[in-house]
């Protein structure tokens, strides 16, 4: 039902109010509504929001945008991790109606001494709720003013229109015929829910060597994989992220490149869990113990990183739920257990799991497994292939954790349908994988970065990996280390999470044939031994650049947002420009998104967005090349790929 005072299209709100709206402590939050009346009497409105504690928080005004009719909008900053909620409020604004009619009657000489008694009245009921004594000379001069026949009719006006009297009196309003929509929830979840860098690793690969005698590649082990933490926090990352560390399937393993004939000696697919050696509440052999596997975890948190684990909900033939539960699973007309598809793509080493046969009972298991692991120090889950999982499944289970431990985070592996996507984060997932590593192209790059910070932002957060193991993307695979470096800047900057999955700091770009995504000598199927220290010495690594873009992505809060970014114009339809601003702190970034080419352009500022007027003068200090320039609305720019891609521009005001 419409409210005295129309308040309608609030935002932000997830599935009609039953889902929380996204946000995080220190983020700014935006908060708008339509709002509008009969007639041609002025109208307040404000949002009023509830801590998780209980507390009432002062009101913030909604303000009218200036471009679009009935519009109001206003920013929110959580303070406190949990569950917010806001309401909107809008009144009759008897003092805002009275000054615009003040200032056009009275100078025409229409019902002057009307509108000063009116004027009067008004001041007077403000009065009542004033305890400072200074407001109440101000309102006591003004009253005196309205009422002071003897002092000129513009004499009186200027005293009521007075900066000082107005100011006051926009702080305290008088609020008549008020109007309340909600309450309505947000989230305000811990930092590390909006702002991250990941690293993505293998155990198994690290520390790995080849057998001199054998020939035979020996695993790594979570006691060798230590020296790729210290690696990875001295990149700068703060999560670490591992695929499933869970013993793998002996039956239909798949050998190198996907094949269907391993040999005996090839270790298969990590996310094919579950042997003889157990299932998802295992570690596999060759990485080590539990112990072994807590020491790695305690060091990393002496790192400052986070442990981020693959939650694969998926068995191997042999995995012991198999013949446990074997109606966790789906039989087909023969008899057998159906493995795994994405037609064209056939995973015979994988049942999915089927959740509609035992619901209750694999609901408990899950939930079992992952408190097992959360009580081994992750409190990070990186979850494999939601979408093909129940939505209702989803909901209780991260109910189910947030009740008990809010500070776990899930991030959903999710390349799938929009609805899909959106609708996961709705429920409760906190971050999500995106289609930026196909948005490729300057117009593609730009709806998608729109989309993210200002139309989905309250359901979805964004985190852009360059690469996975199971994406190689064609930009990648011929463009040359200057695309590594291109996409590494856009996903550092666009977004306040990336990631990046090892071996993309040594241009590993070899797809496993024409056409595929694949990596050719997969890390999904075999042990990788790279030559990390040899590619250092002989600078064949991008490490140095990723660590410089971690350390500006730390020393900016613009870039640790967002729901702060403007597009920018460049007159070349391969130049990139886009900002971020967080209060004084702005960066614009600038990238030549054609990695065999010099681009030679003029990229065009909106200067009011940066906080700025047009005519302003700026100096800008290139955070990767650390030369500063005297910039303007319009600027020239020249990047050549072979020298440096990208500007990451901190802004220094005049």
């Amino acid at each position: 039902m419409v409210g005295r005072i129309p308040i309608l299209n609030v935002m932000p709100v997830v599935d009609l109010g039953r889902q929380p709206a996204k946000a995080t402590v220190g983020e700014p939050m935006p908060v708008s509504a339509t709002v509008f009346r009969e007639g041609h009497d002025k109208l307040g409105a404000e949002v009023v929001a509830t801590d998780p504690a209980g507390v009432r928080r002062d009101p913030v005004l909604l303000r009218k945008h200036p471009e679009r009719p009935d519009h109001y909008e206003a920013w929110l900053t959580p303070d406190l991790e949990g569950a917010w909620t806001f309401e909107v409020q809008a009144w009759s604004d008897p003092i805002g109606t009275w000054q615009h009619a003040a200032g056009l009657k009275i100078p025409a000489g229409v019902d002057v001494e009307l509108m000063f008694t009116e004027g009067r009245l008004l001041f007077e009921k403000v009065k009542e709720g004033i305890t400072e004594a200074h407001d109440k000379e101000v309102l006591e001069g003004a009253i005196a003013a309205a009422q002071d026949t003897e002092r000129p009719v513009e004499a009186r006006l200027a005293a009521l229109q007075s900066p000082e009297l107005t100011r006051l009196l926009a702080a305290h309003p008088v609020r008549e015929l008020v109007t309340i929509e909600g309450p309505y929830r947000l989230y305000a979840d811990r930092q590390r829910a909006l702002f991250g860098a990941w690293y993505e690793f293998f155990p198994r690969s690290e520390g790995a060597y080849v057998d001199e005698k054998t020939g035979k590649v020996v695993s790594g082990t979570f006691r060798t994989a230590v020296k790729r933490l210290d690696y990875a926090a001295d990149l700068g990352f703060d999560i670490v992220y591992l695929p499933p560390i869970h013993p793998i399937g002996e039956v239909n393993r798949k050998g190198p490149n996907n094949t269907l004939s391993p040999g005996p000696d090839d270790p298969g697919s990590p996310w094919a869990i579950g042997s003889k050696d157990g299932g998802h509440d295992a570690i596999h052999p060759d990485l080590g113990t539990w112990e072994d596997f807590d020491a790695f975890v305690a060091h990393a948190q002496g790192l400052g990183l986070e442990i981020a684990l693959d939650l694969a909900l998926q068995a191997a033939p042999d995995h012991p739920w198999v013949e446990s539960h074997p109606e966790w699973f789906t039989t087909r007309a023969d008899g057998t257990i159906a493995y795994a598809e994405n037609p064209p793509k056939k995973y015979q080493d994988i049942y999915p799991v089927n959740f509609d046969n035992d619901p209750t009972g694999i609901c408990r298991e899950v939930l079992r497994i992952v408190k097992l692991w959360m009580s081994h120090g992750v409190r990070i889950f990186r979850v494999d292939n939601p979408h093909t999982k129940p939505v209702a499944f989803w909901e209780w289970l991260l109910r189910e954790i947030r009740r008990t431990d809010p500070d776990v985070l899930f991030l959903a592996e999710a390349f799938t349908r929009p609805a899909m996507m959106s609708t996961l984060g709705s429920i409760g997932y906190h971050q999500s994988y995106t289609y930026f590593t196909w948005r490729t192209a300057k117009w593609e790059i730009e709806d998608y970065l729109r989309e993210l910070s200002h139309h989905t932002d309250h359901v979805m957060r964004p985190n852009f990996f360059v690469n996975t193991p199971d994406i190689l993307h064609e930009s990648l695979q011929y463009g040359g280390p200057a695309m590594f470096k291109i996409r590494a800047v856009l996903a550092a900057t666009g977004s306040p999470s990336w990631g990046v999955y090892s071996g993309y700091e040594l241009y590993e770009h070899v797809a496993v044939r024409p056409g595929s995504e694949e990596y050719l000598d997969s890390e999904k199927y075999q042990i990788r031994v790279r030559d990390w220290d040899g590619a250092a010495a002989e600078g064949r690594t991008l490490a140095p650049y990723i660590k410089g873009l971690n350390q500006v992505r730390r020393q900016h809060p613009a870039l640790q947002l967002l729901r702060n970014v403007t597009i920018h114009s460049a007159d070349d339809e391969n130049v990139l420009v886009f900002s971020k601003r967080a209060g004084d702190d702005i960066v614009v970034v600038v990238i030549n998104l054609d990695p065999h080419g010099t681009r030679e352009t003029t990229v065009h500022l909106n200067m009011p967005a940066l906080g700025l007027g047009w005519h302003d003068s700026i100096t800008v200090y290139d955070e990767i090349t650390e030369q500063t320039w005297s910039w303007k609305e319009h600027n020239y720019v020249r990047l050549d790929p072979g020298h440096e891609p990208a500007h990451i521009l901190s802004v220094r005001k005049p």
